[in-house]
């Protein structure tokens, strides 16, 4: 009797207001991904025709959520809680990361035995930034997560942030805003998961073209990272 073969990855599309990007994104995700993968795309409540163009091109194998909206890290969550894939990693529904680029860091994680994986912008030469202050608050960032948690991380605050499924599964993760994104890194720091880097194409955006990230996260992150290396995570 013939069966699936286990799902491979499990790739999570948080969206609000992208109807701009969207369908490129999704259809991109599904060229390069769409033979090992499961595509999870969580609406957070866009007041745009978002929803409508996630259900138009969603396979019999991904899933469409739709809530509230709540902030990304909520959405994330909630995708985290479907995802089925021996790995699990969020693509942004802009067109900042290359789609093309993920089946390269799943190679890379199998051949190694990488429990954790992020693409590091910081690895390949390219443009960084469209702002100077945006680059240099994720530079800082990755500066006070290294400092505070003994690590040689190049870029901390990657979007392509890929954890080995069951892993995943043992963060406590609890913030529903951009703060999820400094902390699951400081969880797989205390729970002393080596996060292995590989460099991948990065293709900033401007504020006027979406982009939603403020100077206030900044402090928040911060936050974060000092909260969680000290308090217990049990």
């Amino acid at each position: 009797m013939l069966t699936n073969p286990p799902l491979l990855l499990s790739i999570v599309i948080p969206v609000y207001n992208e109807e701009k990007t969207l369908e490129e994104i999704i259809t991109r995700v599904h060229r390069s991904c769409g033979d090992f993968s499961e595509v999870i795309i969580v609406d957070d409540g866009s007041k745009d025709s978002s929803l409508e163009i996630m259900r138009k091109l969603a396979r019999p194998q991904d899933t469409v959520l739709t809530k509230e909206n709540g902030g990304k890290g909520s959405a994330v969550r909630m995708g985290y809680a479907q995802a089925k894939g021996k790995y699990v990693i969020v693509q942004d529904a802009d067109l900042e990361y290359d789609p093309e680029e993920i089946p390269e860091l799943v190679k890379f994680a199998e051949e190694n035995g990488h429990r954790a994986v992020y693409g590091s912008r910081r690895l390949k030469k390219q443009k960084q930034f469209t702002h100077i202050l945006t680059f240099l608050g994720g530079t800082a960032l990755t500066y006070i997560f290294n400092i505070l948690y003994f690590k040689k991380l190049s870029d901390q605050p990657t979007c392509y942030k890929m954890v080995r499924n069951d892993v995943l599964k043992t963060l406590p993760l609890k913030e529903n805003d951009f703060r999820y994104d400094p902390e699951i890194t400081a969880l797989l720091a205390r729970k002393k998961i080596h996060i292995a880097e590989s460099p991948i194409s990065y293709h900033p955006r401007s504020y006027k073209e979406g982009k939603k990230i403020c100077w206030k996260d900044w402090f928040k992150w911060v936050w974060v990272f000092v909260k969680l290396r000290f308090i217990s995570i049990d």
